[in-house]
Formats: structure tokens, sequence, C-alpha cells
């Protein structure tokens, strides 16, 4: 569980970064009464035509895009806990021109102990065979790629 979740926490800094990136978003509240269009996604993917469309509409109305995921918290755990299975959790949201772009800047500004990299599932998730390679090579420590089963079902050990 705390492997999915942290493999949900990646794919979700490498989309929102992404959406991030292309919107042109810049940290810092806005001017009081600016306009915001918010574009929540959630199972790690946003449509490529929705996108556009938002982009679309911020750019019409000089409006501000604001992507939001919106991580989904099993009943079992606190919703406002900054814990899970009793691990603190530090979210971040990296932009960059791709994927691994991404991952190079945030290992660029900040260290890690291990990394837990999603492989390709067969549900459309995960980093791509070459993205795989690539987070191997140039890793700046140890690193697990995970793949869950296509299927989404857990079988136990």
């Amino acid at each position: 569980m705390i492997a999915a979740v942290i493999a949900l926490a990646a794919l979700a800094a490498v989309l929102g970064g992404a959406l991030v990136a292309r919107s042109g978003f810049r940290f810092g509240r806005p001017p009081t009464g600016a306009r915001r269009v918010l574009i929540p996604f959630t199972g790690g993917t946003l449509d490529p035509t929705v996108l556009e469309a938002a982009i679309r509409l911020a750019q019409a109305e000089h409006a501000t895009l604001v992507p939001a995921y919106l991580l989904l918290v099993p009943l079992r755990y606190a919703e406002d806990s900054p814990l899970r299975d009793g691990v603190p959790v530090d979210a971040r949201i990296e932009k960059g021109r791709s994927p691994t772009h991404a991952l190079q800047k945030l290992w660029d500004e900040e260290d890690f102990d291990r990394i837990v990299a999603p492989a390709p599932n067969g549900r459309g998730g995960g980093f791509t065979a070459k993205d795989v390679t690539w987070i191997l090579a140039h890793a700046p420590s140890e690193t697990i790629v995970l793949k869950p089963s296509p299927n989404g079902v857990q079988h136990a050990a």
C-alpha cells in the first residue's frame, strides 16, 4: 500500500508538473479579483481535449489556469492527516518538458535516499519503458521500478 501511495504521488507530481509547465502557472497568490479556471483531474491522466479547452477558456478570460490533481484518500486514513500508515508525506510538483526532464530538475534540487518508480502496467499508468531505462541510468540514489498487476489485483505473498 505504501508503495502504491508513493508511486501515485510520484505520478501526480510528474503529471501535475506537466500541466503546470503547459499552463504557464506561476507560484504565488493571484491579484485580488483575478480570474482563475480550475481544471481538476484524477486517475493520473487528463484528456488532452479537456486541457486544450481549459487553456483556451483561460486565455479568452485572461485567467490563471489552476490544474489540481485530486488524490483520493482511503477511508481508513484521516482525510487531513499528513501521515500514511505512520509515514509523513511531503508532496512535490515539478514542471518539465517531459517526465524525465521534470525528474532531473527535481533531483538537481533535492536529495532522496530511494526512488520508487512505477513501470507501465497495461492500464495507462507508469513511466514508459524508455523513461524507466533513463531513470535507471540516471537516478542519483537506490531505485526500485515497480510494475503493478495489469488488472489492479494485489496478490498475497
